[in-house]
């Protein structure tokens, strides 16, 4: 429908790669990055708005379902309107959340913004990733998707150690505020580089799907993130319930739509199934693991949130160093062999912190976070480049929108079932040690094992992996001959 420019009009090389790249990395990392500084600043928060815990937390609460809320919408919203212009109107949004985010006076001020930023973020990265999945080489995909998957394994880490030095030394409102600055940059990067792609002719917009799945996904999420509190909570379980029930009618609304919202039928590939359920096992034991060490060395070894950050900088290190290696290799060699050596690096490094002790050296801890950190460069977006490569190439638009939101399910019930676990852990252990920073410690080693366990698990079901079949597909009708040509693998 719309015109494309030269950019999308004949194949695109590395080097004219670089400029869209770089648009979506900063937008990605701006979003990523705003998902962990709240967590450190959450203490500070409290005081400053003469709040509670529980209130307070509905910032980090409000923001995730609303993340969730908005993912599915990312597929129809890139079709009817345009991927860059949806990309640039999501991190206008996010931006402008910020910013009002740092003007806030009063808690509810404050979750009402971040509700705003999650509005904004949600479809950043499903956007982003299927922009660049379209404009890669088939035969470079998986070292440029190594290169996109850096800020998402390096925000979360540079997260704490950015809101430590900005809430110590500065003020809570630049965590928010710094975002202006990084929007802006991403937005004109954007304008000026990415691509225009074909809008794509799309029925009127399937309501029944947009009203249950962001009810099934913001409840799921919702429901798990309680579930750290009390799995038999009526919070809990009002959430699982009504999450799951919307969940089922929603996969049977898509399942008779001729466009759905999200394209569930790529779980016919048998590839894509493998794929993504080996994803969701690693993302649960790498995502609860890399929550569980602030919470350690804050709760236990008295770190300030500051050198809390500094501690887990190595991990984040590592990822960035070997998400480019893993991402070259994966060109050559296929993802099974980096899941199963990613995965099991992973697995070695959460056995050695199940056997931490209240007198554990520094350098041991940091050791085994410099092995996750490369296990996590190697394996995690070698699965995730894997899962795309085994959907259909003009199903990427929908596919990314279905991983990301699930992910993020995955994600929370990750964060939910781990700390659950780690408080169930510390009240049993209460009794027998008598002393709270013991049982604390014999407890954060039994969640540690518990996420080696599960990293185990993804290891093993690595071996089923296999390369996706090349796809050698007609161009799909309203795509010019030359695009379509451009997006087939060779």
């Amino acid at each position: 429908m719309s015109s494309t420019n030269t950019a999308a009009h004949k194949p695109v090389t590395i080097r004219q790669l670089i400029a869209p790249l770089m648009a979506v990395i900063i937008g990605m990392f701006m979003v990523i990055l705003d998902s962990t500084v709240v967590n450190v600043a959450l203490p500070k928060l409290v005081t400053d708005f003469h709040t509670t815990v529980p209130i307070i937390q509905w910032t980090v609460t409000g923001y995730t379902l609303a993340l969730s809320a908005v993912i599915p919408l990312a597929g129809w919203m890139t079709d009817r309107f345009g991927a860059k212009q949806i990309f640039l109107i999501t991190i206008a949004l996010f931006t402008l959340g910020s910013v009002l985010c740092s003007l806030a006076t009063t808690p509810e001020q404050l979750i009402l913004y971040r509700v705003i930023q999650g509005l904004g973020g949600g479809m950043v990265a499903p956007i982003g990733m299927a922009m660049v999945f379209r404009l890669a080489p088939p035969e470079k995909m998986g070292s440029i998707m190594g290169v996109l998957g850096v800020p998402m394994l390096l925000a979360p880490a540079l997260g704490p150690v950015l809101s430590g030095y900005l809430v110590e030394y500065v003020s809570w409102h630049w965590i928010f505020l710094i975002n202006l600055p990084v929007g802006i940059l991403a937005m004109i990067v954007g304008i000026r580089f990415l691509p225009r792609f074909e809008r794509k002719e799309v029925p009127s917009l399937d309501i029944l799907g947009i009203i249950l799945a962001p009810i099934a996904f913001a409840m799921l999420a919702y429901g798990v993130s309680e579930g750290g509190k009390s799995w038999s909570s009526t919070e809990t379980l009002t959430g699982l319930i009504v999450g799951g029930v919307a969940l089922l009618l929603f996969i049977i609304v898509e399942l008779f739509q001729k466009q759905p919202l999200l394209e569930l039928r790529v779980f016919q590939s048998s590839d894509f199934t493998r794929g993504i359920f080996i994803a969701w096992i690693s993302q649960i034991a790498l995502f609860g693991a890399i929550l569980l060490m602030p919470l350690y060395l804050q709760q236990v070894r008295q770190y300030t949130p500051l050198e809390s950050g500094l501690t887990v900088l190595p991990q984040a290190l590592a990822s960035g160093l070997f998400m480019p290696i893993g991402g070259r290799l994966f060109d050559k060699i296929g993802a099974r062999p980096l899941v199963l050596v990613g995965l099991s690096v992973i697995t070695g490094a959460l056995f050695m912190l199940s056997n931490i002790a209240v007198d554990t050296e520094s350098w041991f801890i940091i050791t085994a976070l410099i092995m996750m950190g490369a296990g996590m460069g190697l394996s995690m977006m070698a699965i995730n480049t894997h899962v795309l490569q085994s959907a259909p190439r003009k199903l990427v638009s929908r596919v990314t929108p279905l991983t990301t939101a699930a992910q993020q399910v995955m994600v929370s019930f990750a964060v939910a079932g781990l700390t659950g676990y780690l408080t169930s852990r510390i009240t049993e252990y209460m009794p027998e040690v008598k002393d709270l920073t013991k049982a604390s410690v014999a407890a954060y080693g039994d969640t540690f094992l518990v996420a080696a366990c599960i990293a185990a698990a993804g290891a093993v079901l690595g071996i089923i992996l296999r390369r996706p079949k090349p796809q050698l597909e007609a161009p799909a009708e309203g795509t010019d001959q030359s695009n379509s040509a451009m997006m087939m693998n060779h």
